[in-house]
């Protein structure tokens, strides 16, 4: 569906992007996870034909950059990181206007994609107010029905989730999942957690070079796992709790950390993948007078394959 070959940006002499390939299937989720400045906007909008390529090819379908812009502009729906909205309009007449510019001249044809795109974004309690009103999640899906007006085979968005709050991220993640049953989509994040339970694959990008580029359980099996536990208890003081869990294992390092509610004391802790002492951990715990509130192993595999392939090198 999408080729793209030894892409590449200069501003001047500065390479933004730096002979960036990647390819995307008809019907995938593709992230591109970087940290900030690693040249994903910039990715993107040389995709979206906002930005021309210093070198390099792209292919949508079976069409090229530049010589078939317009055709690959009909097929690409695009969200940038600050949807561009005019906040004084209603979200219907917003939309109103956005189909009648993209040629959806017919009144019924442009209701039948409003309630459309209403089910699928969420916007049937908005229609009638102004945008200048809506929080910023509600913005975002106002955005998102921009974008799939034309119901356009891809859709490529640019940090979808940033600056909302968790239900806000939960929400659009959702509304992405359901777009992503027909459509192609392509969108960027600095967030782990959202490209792992969003993509079913991810690339990595890095001062404008992919340096990982594969599934996401695939990236957790190039790294050994450490072990990392949270740990949460009642009824016990923090030098005590410290005492026993280092009694258990010189092997493992213990960090006491802020609890989520004030009569408790939380650690983390970490080790080699294996050595799992979540038993000896619980056995120890269970002789004495303190209650186990919180006992969770967590997979950090993605979070050491991007820390290591995006850090700094001195």
């Amino acid at each position: 569906m999408i080729e793209i070959k030894n892409l590449t940006k200069y501003y001047k002499d500065f390479c933004a992007v730096d002979n960036i390939s990647l390819k995307v299937s008809k019907g995938e989720i593709l992230g591109l996870l970087g940290p900030n400045g690693a040249g994903k906007t910039t990715t993107l909008q040389m995709l979206t034909g906002y930005f021309k390529p210093s070198a390099g090819s792209i292919k949508v379908d079976k069409y090229r950059f530049p010589e078939n812009l317009i055709q690959i502009k009909s097929l690409i729906g695009y969200l940038p990181e600050s949807a561009p909205l005019y906040h004084n309009m209603l979200v219907y007449d917003y939309l109103e206007y956005i189909a009648k510019i993209k040629g959806i001249d017919d009144r019924e044809i442009r209701y039948d994609r409003f309630l459309k795109l209403s089910e699928i974004c969420g916007l049937s309690s908005i229609m009638a107010k102004p945008i200048s009103d809506l929080s910023k999640g509600l913005k975002q899906r106002v955005g998102l029905a921009h974008a799939m007006m034309t119901d356009p085979e891809i859709l490529v968005l640019d940090e979808p989730t940033s600056g909302l709050d968790p239900n806000q991220i939960a929400e659009i993640r959702n509304i992405i999942r359901t777009i992503g049953k027909e459509k192609t989509i392509i969108f960027s994040t600095h967030i782990l957690s959202e490209a792992e339970a969003t993509c079913d694959r991810i690339a990595i990008i890095n001062k404008g070079r992919v340096v990982a580029d594969d599934t996401t359980s695939n990236l957790k099996q190039s790294v050994e796992q450490d072990l990392y536990i949270k740990l949460s208890l009642r009824e016990a003081r923090v030098e005590d709790a410290h005492t026993l869990l280092n009694n258990i294992s010189s092997e493992i390092h213990i960090q006491h950390t802020e609890p989520s509610e004030k009569d408790m004391i939380s650690f983390e802790i970490r080790g080699k993948s294996n050595k799992d002492i979540r038993s000896r951990i619980y056995l120890k715990i269970k002789e004495t007078d303190w209650i186990i509130c919180e006992f969770v192993k967590e997979s950090q595999a993605l979070e050491k394959v991007f820390q290591t392939l995006t850090r700094e090198v001195e």
